[in-house]
């Protein structure tokens, strides 16, 4: 044994040793934790108090117990004499350990300030650091000590760069499962992003490969854990385009020390009713398209009137001790009287008119507007009874403010309504549609939105999920929904305008992180710039990145999936990979027999390591999993995360990732959708070590 393998060797048994410490060191926190819970309880405080720390003090307790098993550490640095940290050593990890909270950390964080170091730090730029530590774990390492299997270091001081074995041995890892975090991987440009300030939105055009949903979840990570009063006051969500998709990231963050963070999709976020109906293609783009919005405004006000005509003058005791009685109007039809013992207050048709019209420049949400105007009319009433007879009390105010004139009047010229009443009288009704979208919709586009069926009234109506985007936004409308403080929205190049207003109001007074790809844009409303996303957003100021430089996907995958972008009519730069392996690979069917030629396919592709994806077209996925059963090979639909071999329709194939791809059929997939080309540069860049494309037909490269 020469004296460097001698010294690594050693230096590996240290490490290990240290890994006990800090495995020890972090059960002793668990149970610590679970101590504090039992003596918390017993404190002494008001019950509100005991409350809140009792609530800290569980969720914390639970945090650590729902850690998931793994290494410790991925990662050390080692200062120099000079600097804040002068001759310093820190292990950097997924969670802070320590022996004790006042005693010198035996891991930190990887989102602690120190720990920006390990990821920024260079040969040009040291920072400090005299030598950057990696650590390769054993795949699929639950932890044991035993699992550090090798390291890696780099003398910074030295002015030594280089490519870290252990960083590209863990991207090329199989992916098998999950999605996993890259807290052990991410490369300066990513850490830029993560790092990133909670004030500002930023939206990332990441290639396929890059990692941009990986950069999103480690963010909100991150967030989290320097702004968490902030965060968890206003809540934190993540947006992901299907279930699926959710399923596959679900574990990133617990696996990051962070659980209880929301994941779900705009469509569970918006779901005011189940979806029962469907649209024809044509509804749809209608429903999705901006100048709905104005439409859904001009129908809702429609509804306000300026007290013109009401008739809302009528008697009825106000209240107040003061031997009020009912009373009958004036004459007057356009004013309102509130009779009150032997006193009646009056006001007039023009205050209420200019009452109504004040409120409606103002532009409130219709509920907030329906308020103003029985509170300024209830003002009129108590100025016309304190210059009389003195001050009222608040009381007093409460009951004219509920009395039948004032309520009879505030719901004649500012109704209740609900979002369902006006969406379901414009599908219904094509008079009442047309007097609404005049000069917003042609005659076409209005009758593509009218139910081809129209229900009795909106209780029976069966909604689709368009008009659930449609319901939102009036709901939005009448009343604000609670907002989150950080929102992280991923595949947001299929957002259609509608969508993104649905997604703005929960962000109205938070920040936002965009996450997609221009090229792979498949929905007819889907954008061609981010410029407009971030509008219809509402945070056109957000700063748009891009990430070009993969590490995902092989280098032969990337340059035949660039011939796809050269046809594709969105301007992104184009991809390129740091990875020369990987293979590509065709196949053509023999005779026709295209299923023949995709378990041939699956069953090379199963002699290598790692998960295989077969992706085709909706219509085609059924036969091709039918024809893998029937050759004996166990195929897993597209919610199977743990199968070996997954057979996933083209839809919903975006986001996911597998280390051999069988590619059915590609003239198919191309034609299954009007953006067909998009779909299938999808498709082909799912990839990880291989891709092979299984055709019959000529192929649309």
């Amino acid at each position: 044994m020469t004296s460097t393998e001698l010294a690594l060797r050693h230096a590996l048994l240290d490490e290990r040793a240290h890994h006990d410490r800090c495995r020890a060191a972090l059960a002793a926190m668990v149970d610590g934790a679970q101590e504090q819970v039992v003596v918390g309880e017993d404190v002494s405080a008001s019950g509100a108090d005991a409350e809140v720390l009792g609530y800290q003090l569980r969720s914390q307790a639970k945090e650590l117990r729902e850690l998931p098993a793994g290494p410790l550490f991925f990662g050390r640095l080692d200062f120099g004499e000079e600097g804040e940290h002068g001759g310093q050593s820190y292990r950097v990890g997924r969670l802070r350990i320590t022996e004790h909270p006042a005693a010198p950390p035996l891991v930190v964080d990887w989102r602690a300030p120190v720990s920006r170091a390990f990821y920024q730090a260079s040969a040009r730029d040291p920072q400090g650091v005299a030598v950057r530590r990696r650590f390769g774990w054993a795949p699929g390492s639950r932890g044991d000590s035993a699992d550090l299997t090798g390291l890696e270091d780099e003398h910074l001081d030295r002015g030594e760069s280089r490519v870290s074995d252990i960083v590209a041995r863990e991207i090329e890892r199989p992916r098998v499962g999950p999605m996993r975090d890259i807290a052990a991987t991410i490369q300066p440009e990513q850490d830029e992003l993560v790092r990133g300030d909670l004030a500002l939105s930023v939206c990332v055009q990441g290639a396929p490969g890059t990692g941009k949903t990986a950069v999103g979840l480690h963010r909100a990570a991150y967030l989290l854990y320097t702004h968490p009063q902030r965060i968890r006051r206003g809540g934190l969500l993540i947006l992901g385009p299907n279930r699926t998709f959710l399923s596959y990231i679900s574990e990133v963050l617990p696996a990051l020390g962070e659980t209880g963070v929301r994941q779900s999709t705009l469509r569970d976020e918006i779901a005011r009713h189940p979806i029962t109906g469907a649209d024809d293609r044509r509804a749809e783009v209608v429903k999705h398209d901006v100048r709905m919005a104005q439409v859904l405004r001009r129908a809702l006000y429609a509804r306000v009137s300026t007290g013109t005509g009401t008739g809302a003058e009528a008697g009825g005791g106000a209240g107040a001790g003061t031997g009020a009685g009912t009373g009958t109007g004036s004459g007057r039809g356009n004013s309102l009287v509130l009779a009150e013992g032997s006193y009646r207050w009056r006001v007039s048709a023009g205050e209420l008119e200019r009452i109504v019209a004040g409120v409606r420049a103002e532009e409130p949400p219709y509920a907030v507007g329906r308020e103003r105007v029985r509170t300024r009319v209830v003002r009129c009433i108590r100025d016309q009874a304190e210059r009389r007879s003195g001050v009222r009390s608040n009381a007093w105010v409460q009951k004219v403010s509920r009395s039948r004139p004032v309520g009879t009047y505030v719901d004649a010229v500012w109704p209740r309504v609900r979002p369902e009443e006006v969406v379901a009288e414009l599908l219904i009704d094509p008079g009442a549609l047309a007097a609404t979208a005049d000069g917003l919709l042609d005659a076409e586009e209005q009758k593509a939105l009218l139910w081809a069926k129209p229900p009795r009234s909106w209780k029976s109506a069966r909604w689709s999920a368009a008009d659930l985007v449609l319901l939102d936004e009036v709901a939005g409308l009448i009343e604000h929904p609670q907002g989150y403080g950080h929102l992280v929205v991923d595949e947001a190049q299929d957002l259609s305008p509608m969508e993104c207003r649905a997604i703005a109001r929960r962000a109205a007074f938070g920040s936002l992180t965009v996450l997609g790809d221009l090229a792979q844009g498949t929905t007819p409303w889907a954008a061609r710039s981010w410029e407009t996303v971030l509008r219809h957003l509402g945070k056109p100021d957000a700063v748009v990145v891009p990430l070009t430089t993969g590490f995902r996907v092989p280098g032969a995958v990337l340059a035949l999936a660039n011939r796809l972008l050269e046809r594709v009519d969105v301007e992104v730069p184009p991809a390129r990979s740091l990875r020369g392996d990987g293979e590509l690979r065709f196949r053509e069917a023999v005779a026709g027999d295209l299923m023949a030629a995709v378990v041939g396919a699956v069953r090379d592709a199963l002699g290598r390591e790692g998960s295989v994806g077969v992706v085709a077209a909706d219509g085609d996925a059924a036969r091709a999993r039918e024809a893998l059963v029937a050759a004996g090979i166990e195929a897993g639909g597209a919610d199977e995360l743990g199968a070996r071999v997954t057979v996933v329709p083209a839809s919903v194939v975006k986001g996911l990732e597998y280390d051999h791809v069988v590619a059915v059929e590609p003239a198919a997939i191309v034609e299954a959708e009007e953006r067909g080309l998009q779909r299938l540069y999808v498709v082909v860049t799912r990839a990880v070590a291989g891709l092979e494309v299984v055709h019959g037909r000529p192929l649309p490269f």
